[in-house]
């Protein structure tokens, strides 16, 4: 830790008040009569899972999702309480981890079933799990149309508890797709009813992901999993033809001006030399660059913050530096600050805007952030 040193000023700043507000926000849309969970994978979608979790706890998140065993350790030995759910299941051999750390994992295979069963058994306990149905996603789950075998092989296991039933929509962000989303809660629906003929009792309806929980009221069971809606993200991914809640960014990135140079009209710029000086021009380099996340694919297309204005990337991004295009910018000096996502003023780069320019969506841009990047956390 270099807690006695100069650090380079390229940071991620998390606004944990966004985030409570985020949560309140999708609660006062879409109602209390559902529990949530907040999916904290993945680092929290880049931002910080153990931080995230301790600030939706405290707001009174119901559930946490996290995709391995290992994400839900690390929350656990950060001395979070709530229920965790590992949505990937988990691989052979870690049972002992589910079991001491009191993790839930999802099942959709026999095999692991009865590893967990198996393990349980012998520390005299019930293990909880929840089965998940592929209804059409075709990723992993148990095909809608082979639940009722799954079904009575699962009564085998009399240690194995069957607190929760749940699927994952393929299409619930594009309304031109409503007929799919719909055969996939019926299929959901069938297979629930399966389980509760052969005499499981599922706690847990759980289908609907961020852009189920805004777009499709007949999705929400009875535990909503929240996602990149908690992190301000979605203008991507969540439809714009209906009502959605308010939401604010909860990432913002920065760094500062580290060199400044007049290049002569003419000139090249960076590796592979794309960019052609059109005048004379202030260049300036700022020490960020695809090893951080920020994508090279932002060659030539993406643009910064600096004093209020917007200012364009030229050349190549390299592994560690930009550059940017400082011309006409008034006063412009070293060590002035760099948004490259966040606002200023009337000004604001967004994370939608990263996603469109390099072909990918928003969640992939905070996912991508390195954690050579250090996270800078504000809020209460």
């Amino acid at each position: 830790m270099l807690t006695n040193y100069s650090k380079r000023p390229t940071c991620a700043t998390v606004n944990l008040d966004n985030l409570a507000f985020n949560f309140h926000s999708v609660q006062q849309n879409v109602g209390n009569k559902v529990k949530y969970m907040a999916v904290v994978k993945a680092d929290a979608y880049g931002h910080g899972a153990v931080e995230c979790a301790k600030r939706l706890e405290n707001e009174g998140i119901d559930w946490f999702g996290v995709a391995l065993p290992e994400e839900g350790l690390q929350l656990r030995e950060n001395q979070i309480t709530k229920p965790i759910l590992c949505l990937g299941s988990f691989w052979a051999g870690q049972e002992n981890l589910l079991l001491e750390n009191d993790l839930t994992s999802v099942i959709y295979n026999l095999d692991l079933a009865e590893r967990l069963n198996s393990v349980a058994k012998s520390k005299g306990i019930i293990a909880k799990i929840h089965i998940k149905i592929d209804t059409g996603m075709g990723r992993i789950g148990v095909r809608f149309d082979e639940t009722e075998k799954f079904a009575n092989s699962l009564l085998r296991f009399e240690n194995l508890e069957v607190e929760g039933i749940m699927t994952h929509f393929a299409s619930a962000d594009d309304l031109s797709q409503n007929e799919f989303t719909n055969l996939q809660i019926k299929r959901f629906y069938e297979c629930l009813n399966i389980f509760e003929n052969k005499g499981f009792r599922p706690i847990f309806k759980d289908l609907a992901n961020s852009p189920a929980a805004v777009a499709h009221k007949n999705s929400h069971g009875n535990l909503i999993r929240l996602g990149g809606i908690l992190f301000g993200l979605g203008d991507d991914v969540l439809p714009n033809e209906i009502n959605l809640p308010a939401i604010k960014a909860v990432m913002s990135l920065s760094t500062k001006i580290s060199h400044l140079k007049l290049v002569p009209k003419g000139e090249t710029l960076g590796y592979g030399r794309i960019f052609t000086t059109k005048k004379d021009s202030i260049i300036a380099s700022i020490p960020i660059g695809y090893q951080d996340g920020y994508s090279r694919g932002l060659s030539n297309s993406g643009r910064v913050i600096i004093r209020n204005q917007f200012a364009p990337v030229v050349g190549r991004v390299s592994m560690d530096w930009t550059l940017i295009d400082v011309t006409g910018i008034e006063n412009v000096k070293i060590n002035d600050e760099v948004i490259l996502i966040g606002s200023s003023q009337d000004k604001t780069v967004k994370t939608e805007e990263l996603a469109e320019k390099t072909d990918t969506i928003s969640y992939e841009i905070t996912c991508g952030i390195n954690r050579r990047v250090p996270r800078i956390y504000v809020g209460s």
